[in-house]
């Protein structure tokens, strides 16, 4: 499965950046996201609770960044099991280009689910994933516009 879209934030590419690090912000916008745990800059550990179609379960997962193209462009990979449920691995390639005072966030990303997520078809799995991706930048949005400029 397959992702990608484009998303204008207004606030500064610096700022968009660094909320994109920030484990409190990424857990507010985040569907279903209970805890976020940052160990390290590049090591995150997730606990969402999903529902894809008749599907519910809640996740627990592994994300590790690269960082070495920051802030202009960054990638994220990561894998998740939801038990009897299933599991998901995948990965994101992001861009971030400064117009104006707002940026402008481009990614893709990929996919892919085992288990009985998998047994769902994939339609339905990509129209959650789009959902959820479309929830997540939404929120994310409303969270910059909300934010002090520091």
């Amino acid at each position: 499965m397959e992702l990608s879209d484009e998303i204008i934030i207004n606030a500064p590419k610096d700022r968009v950046y660094t909320a994109l690090n920030d484990p409190e912000i990424l857990r507010q916008c985040i569907p279903g996201c209970e805890e976020l745990i940052k160990h390290s800059d590049t090591e995150l550990e997730a606990k969402v609770v999903l529902k894809v179609g008749p599907v519910k379960a809640k996740f627990t997962g592994n994300v590790t960044l690269n960082t070495e193209g920051a802030p202009d462009a960054f990638s994220l990979s990561g894998q998740g099991n939801g038990g009897a449920a299933g599991h998901a691995k995948g990965g994101a390639d992001v861009t971030l280009t400064a117009d104006g005072d707002q940026t402008i966030l481009r990614y893709d990303a990929k996919a892919d689910v085992g288990g009985k997520l998998a047994q769902l078809g994939s339609r339905l799995i990509q129209s959650t994933a789009k959902k959820l991706a479309a929830k997540f930048f939404k929120n994310f949005a409303e969270v910059m516009e909300d934010e002090p400029v520091a």
